[in-house]
């Protein structure tokens, strides 16, 4: 099996499970955070929804500044319903789907770097950071699950039945 091919495999198990999560945003909460240091919950179901986007950026880009001295380089819409997200997620992950569609696995060896203010802080060939952004994706999602916990929200089934939703899928 061709490293495409797994890797869009994943895609494809990883995106349903996503849906699932972000399907269950209640409305009005952005700003809500469990704690100080949390991460403001819509930011983090916005990270959840367009994460997949990540994967096409590691084929189409050879690196990217996390911290640019000019400011952020990544541009964030502020999406406050469910739908707005799973849109965002579609979108994000025909991204994804075209992008691995459209590569080959020789060039997924190539380099891949990661900078923070003009310094390297990661070079990887650019399989391992798509690999590394779905692990970073299921990360998010784990954490936007338990904030649905929190606000006292529905937890969808994502790798087996939660305490909400008995479905084993």
């Amino acid at each position: 099996m061709k490293l495409t091919e797994v890797l869009l495999a994943e895609l494809d198990r990883e995106t349903p499970r996503s849906r699932r999560a972000l399907g269950e945003v209640p409305p009005a909460r952005y700003d809500w955070k469990p704690h100080d240091k949390s991460m403001a919950f819509g930011y983090l179901a916005l990270l959840v929804a367009t994460m997949p986007s990540w994967m096409a950026m590691g084929i189409t880009r050879s690196e990217l500044d996390v911290a640019p001295a000019s400011g952020s380089a990544m541009p964030q819409e502020k999406l406050d319903t469910s739908e707005a997200l799973i849109n965002a997620l579609d979108k994000s992950a025909a991204e994804a789907r075209a992008a691995l569609q459209g590569t080959t696995d020789e060039f997924l060896m190539t380099p891949w770097k990661l900078l923070a203010r003009g310094q390297v802080v990661q070079e990887t060939p650019r399989w391992v950071m798509i690999q590394d952004t779905v692990n970073h994706w299921a990360h998010h999602r784990g954490q936007l699950t338990v904030y649905l916990r929190l606000l006292g929200v529905r937890v969808p089934s994502i790798y087996g039945p939660s305490a909400d939703d008995k479905q084993f899928l």
